[in-house]
Formats: structure tokens, sequence, C-alpha cells
């Protein structure tokens, strides 16, 4: 069963209990992801970490397990001043939270080992584990991993994170058909759920993409269904701010300080507060807001844009000046034509032929025509000269063009506007797939000539500046100084600050979105931009931190929609069945919100054994102030008194913790539990 399995202590060395949750990875999304299931679901965890130093950061003596245990001890000191006052902290300052006594950091078992083999996964307790997450950076190993894992454990839980998309469905339907051979007859939604592959990658671009663009506008995109929210600036004196269908949340921004405090989990009441109450929205006059503006439909008419084509355009084969000479030499032959057939009695096709054979020096001379014959035969015998090297720097040209096709394009000299983005890496690249998708020009700057996304950047033509960011005159070849937008999405913190503290100094205004992994360090690199370019848009965003809740939710086998960032906190947007949860089954809409935990959207009222998996393939129905049940179809407009019945689907908004509780206690059966 799915249900809430409460949090004991687990000292290193010990067998793992039964019902528990594996987490194996080598980066952030790793240490992540187990904070997530430990602090928020309240889960048992064996984290699983490659030995040795951070990656990230060889030059510290600090191991995979030393980080881990340090973000532990921060989100544990973060939970404490949020008021949970359920963790206490151990003697080594870790902590074990949810009621765990001198439990510190053993509260999440951590193994270390080079791979997943099968001894290690044996140890780690795999035949009795709920779930395991495969959140390498490396698809080929989580590859492996996770058929060892199904064959050792056919009813396990699997989510893995492939950056290859194609390959993962693929490799979903394999392992699914696994489980499906292991547990004949088992619940085709239970099967759906056995395996799921993620992409961090994707799950963050939209986020990252929006901030560029807008630096306030999120757009949740699932299955064709569009939620469009956007920050709303402090309103000034004798102003109302718009509510919109409904207040996501109160930002840090106040009237007095526009620019707010980009606050999290761990900044107290300088923190946002996500889904508030109508009186707590009252009560903060001046202060900045994320509404909900709509919920529509995807347009599955509208062709995809086309992002680039196999040839290249006949403006990129020939200059700018080529193509003049020709257009010109185009209109000398016309005038050629009209005035020989002006001055003779010949023919219209006849007099065109006739001065085409002058242009290309194969007529006879006109010796005893007219006048105006012989002086129209020099004059084209003229502008014939100029043929030949027209045709020659054609030639030229094109094959130079052709030749480089394949190359990376430089920044044209004119280009302004656009959005500068650091590295290529695989979220680099995703988030230049979603920048070119919304037509929006872009100019990569990468270090590596090989990095994952230059074949990418060449097919789609997109200009690239191959060089070190930190090095002077590489942003400045990306014409950083009439840029809209700086999105720094290099893998090391260090790198992504030093170019956006050079971009600024070129650029004072520039809007700037930096991804950093460390939230302390984050918020203190936000606070200093801020103070020194108080009218400049900053963000920092993490991506482990974005990516972490999809993973989780999956893990409890469940998918999200959406993971909105709202300054350094995380919406998120689901579809659940309201049956199993007593929150919301026969609650109305109001009575069934929760503020600070979630808020139903909107409804999917279609009969359950007629209802489509795609939310936004069913027909809108607005019930115009009927609290009444619509017969069918997907419902925004939510009347206040409509009452929620057991085999309706919602849409809410929730905080990570009121998804978690709401996942906690839902009554369905799931595979492992």
């Amino acid at each position: 069963m799915l249900g809430f399995v409460p949090p004991l202590p687990q000292q290193p060395g010990r067998p793992p209990s039964s019902g528990h949750m594996i987490v194996c990875g080598d980066d952030a999304l790793a240490r992540r992801l187990a904070v997530e299931l430990r602090f928020i679901y309240g889960e048992r965890v064996t984290l699983l970490l490659p030995p040795g130093r951070d990656a990230n950061n060889p030059e510290t003596p600090l191991t995979q397990r030393g980080r881990a245990a340090a973000l532990f001890g921060r989100m544990s000191a973060a939970m404490n001043r949020a008021g949970n006052g359920s963790g206490t902290t151990g003697g080594n300052g870790t902590t074990g939270g949810s009621g765990d006594t001198n439990a510190g950091v053993e509260a999440v078992r951590i193994m270390e080992a080079p791979e997943p083999s099968d001894d290690v996964l044996e140890e780690a307790g795999i035949d009795r584990a709920a779930a395991l997450a495969l959140v390498y950076d490396d698809d080929e190993r989580n590859i492996r991993a996770a058929l060892t894992a199904r064959r050792l454990n056919p009813r396990l839980r699997l989510v893995i994170r492939l950056y290859n998309r194609k390959l993962g469905q693929h490799l979903e339907e394999l392992l699914d058909q696994a489980a499906a051979v292991a547990m004949p007859g088992i619940d085709p939604a239970l099967l759906d759920a056995s395996t799921t592959v993620l992409s961090d990658a994707d799950t963050a671009a939209p986020a990252l993409a929006a901030t560029a663009l807008t630096g306030s506008n999120k757009i949740i995109q699932a299955e064709g269904l569009l939620l469009r929210a956007a920050e709303r600036p402090p309103p000034r004196p004798g102003e109302h701010a718009d509510p919109g269908l409904c207040t996501l949340a109160l930002l840090s921004s106040t009237t007095n300080d526009p620019a707010g405090a980009e606050g999290s989990d761990s900044s107290g009441d300088e923190a946002p507060q996500l889904l508030p109450d109508e009186r707590a929205v009252a009560d903060a006059t001046g202060r900045g807001t994320v509404v909900l503006e709509a919920i529509s439909r995807a347009d599955p008419a509208r062709p995809a844009t086309r992002m680039g084509g196999r040839g290249a355009p006949l403006a990129q084969i020939f200059s700018r000046r080529l193509r003049w000479s020709a257009l010109g030499f185009a209109l000398a032959a016309v005038a050629l034509v009209i005035a020989s057939l002006l001055t003779t009695e010949d023919t219209a096709l006849h007099s065109a032929y006739l001065t085409v054979l002058d242009l290309l020096g194969m007529n006879d001379p006109a010796e005893g025509a007219s006048p105006a014959r012989q002086i129209i035969q020099i004059l084209s015998g003229i502008a014939g000269l100029l043929l030949l090297p027209l045709l020659i720097a054609a030639v030229l040209e094109a094959f130079g063009t052709l030749r480089t096709a394949s190359s990376l394009r430089r920044p044209p000299r004119g280009l302004g506007g656009h959005v500068v983005l650091l590295g290529l890496g695989k979220i680099g690249t995703r988030v230049l797939v979603r920048l070119r998708e919304l037509d929006i020009p872009v100019v990569v700057v990468e270090e590596d000539p090989e990095a994952r996304g230059i074949p990418l950047a060449r097919s789609l033509h997109v200009p690239t500046v191959i060089g070190d960011v930190t090095q002077e005159g590489v942003l400045e070849a990306a014409k950083i100084y009439r840029a809209r937008a700086l999105l720094a999405l290099t893998s090391i913190d260090t790198t992504n600050l030093e170019a956006a503290l050079y971009a600024r100094s070129v650029k004072p205004d520039l809007r700037v979105a930096l991804r950093l992994y460390d939230d302390e360090f984050a918020t203190a690199v936000y606070r200093t931009l801020r103070t020194a370019h108080p009218g400049a848009l900053t963000r920092s965003r993490s991506v482990s931190h974005l990516a972490a809740p999809s993973f989780a939710v999956a893990m409890m086998g469940r998918q999200i929609l959406g993971a909105v960032p709202v300054e350094r906190k995380v919406m998120l947007f689901a579809a659940l069945e309201v049956a199993g949860h007593p929150q919301l089954e026969g609650h109305t809409v109001e009575q069934a919100f929760r503020a600070g935990a979630w808020r139903v959207l909107a409804i999917d009222a279609t009969p359950p054994a007629d209802r489509n998996p795609d939310l936004a393939a069913l027909p809108p129905f607005d019930p115009e102030g009927d609290a009444t049940p619509p017969p069918s179809g997907l419902v925004w407009d939510l009347h206040p008194g409509y009452v929620l019945r057991a085999q309706d689907r919602v849409v809410i908004a929730a905080t990570r913790r009121g998804l978690a509780e709401l996942l906690r206690r839902q009554r369905s059966a799931v595979p492992g539990r």
C-alpha cells in the first residue's frame, strides 16, 4: 500500500528496513533526492554514492559522503527554523528528523561503492526495497543498474534518469514487460507506475528558459494543458494588484524592497509564502505576488516551429553584395531587351534571344544592320564582360559557404536583443532547444568544442563562440552589450558567478539567471548582485532543486505535471484521482483548499471509463456559477461550492510538503508496498 512509513533511525552498516527507498547517484541530484525523500516524505532512505572527492570540486578534500552529510545538516536546520519541530540534531551536526533523537545523518543510510553491482544492491537491501532511483550522470550506468535491479526484485519501483528520450521510452517498455511477466495479473495502473524514466534537463529547461525570457511569466505545459502564472510587482500606493484567477504565492519583494530577498526554505520570514489564503493576501499589502492567469488547452493543430533545415538558404550561400550585383546585371539585361524591342521591328522573344547571345558573346557581328542594333550589340558585349567575374564570384562564394555550412556560425554584426547562453552540456542543450522553439535569438558560449550540444548548435545555425567565458573578450564576441539576458548554465558555480559579474560590468541592466547548486551561496550571490544592481533582474536556479521533486513523486508511484520556481522555493502542479484522498473526497472546492499546502485549480469530470489520459484533449466546460457536477469535460473556472466526487480527477497546485501529505494518505496499492 502507498501509505506513510514512519521514519526510523538507521545506523551505518545496519541492514535497511522493509519498504525503504534506495537512491543511487554521483552528483547533486542524488543528494537532493535523498533530502526530498527523507525530510519531505519521511521515508527511510539508503543513499549509494561513489567514493572519493566531489567531481565538481576536486580541489576540496570533502568526499561525497561528507558533502551529503553537510547537506542533510543544513536541511535539518532549515526545517527546524521553519518551525517543523519534529527534527533534532545529532551530536555530529546532522539531523535525524521526524522525531529521531541522536540519529544524526544516520536517518539516511549512506553507502559508498564505485558501481551499483549485484553485491552492492543486495547489501543496500534491494530485495526489501519499495523503490530505487538511479540518477547517475551516465545513461549507460543507469541502464545496466536498472536491468540488474529488475532481475533482483521484479516488484521494485524504478525511477531512472536518462538524457536520451527515445531510449528511455524503449527501456521503460522493456522493464514494464519484465515486471508484468514476474507479476501476472498486475493492475495496469500499478504496472504503469513500476518504471518511470525522467530527465532532470527536461524538467528544469522550461523554468530556466522562462527566466531568461521574461524573468516572471511561468508556463506549465502538461500533455497539452497550459497553466500560465505571472509575477506581479508590488503595487504602488493607492493601487490594487490584479488577483487573476487566484493568488498562488506571496513574494519576498515589497514596495520598500522591490527586488526582494530571493527567499528559500532556509530564509525564514523572508521566504515567499506559497498558496496563501484570502486573509493572508489581504494583509500582505504592498507585496509582490504570483497569480494564476489562465488554464487552457494547447492548440494541437499548431505546427511545430521550424528549428533548422538540412540545406542552407540562399541568403547564407551568397553575400549581400553579390546578390545586389546579380540584381543589377539582371536589370541591365532586361533594359537591353526592351531597347532592342523598341528600336527594331523584331518580336519580343527574338529580341531577348539575340540579347542573350550578345551577352554571352555567341552572336555574329551586326554588319549591315541599323545603327541602333549595332549600338545595342556593343552595350550587350560590355555587359557580357561583367557576367564572367560575377559567375566566378558566385561559384567561389557558394563553394566556400557550402564547405563551411557544417561549421559553427559567428554572431552577426548587427545582432541585438538576444539571449547569451553559457554552457552546452545536458542542461544548456535542452534550454537551447526550448529557446529556439520559442523563436528567441540565442548566442552560445562554450569552452569545449566537443561539448554535447555543439552538433545541435551547428544544425540549428545558432551563432556560437568557442572560448573560456572567464577570459576577456569572449563575452564581447557574443555581443553581451546588446543582449537581453544572460543564462549562465555551466556546471561550475564560480564560473557562472564570474561570468555574471563581468557581464554586469559591461551592461549593468542585463537580466541574469545563474545556475547555482548551494542554496546559501546562491542566496548570498543574489543579495549581493541585487544590492550592486538594484535596477536589474537577477535570478539563481538550481537544476537539482527543480528536478528533485519530480523524481521524489515518481518514487512514490506518481508523476507531477510540472515544477515552477517561486524565487528559491518550488511549487508543484499535479493531477490526482480524488478517490482515496480524505482531504478532497466529499469536500467542496473551497473546503478542500489548505493554505500553504494545496489548492484545486481544475477538474476533469469525465467518467473514469471514458477518461482520456491527455487532460488537454477534453472539451472545456464553463459552470457559470453552477455548483452541480458537469457531465464531462475539463473545468478550470470552478465554483467554490462544487463537491469533489470519488470519480473526479483534479489538477492541483501544491507545495512539496502538501503533495507529500496527500500521497502519504492515499489508499491505493503499488508494487513493493
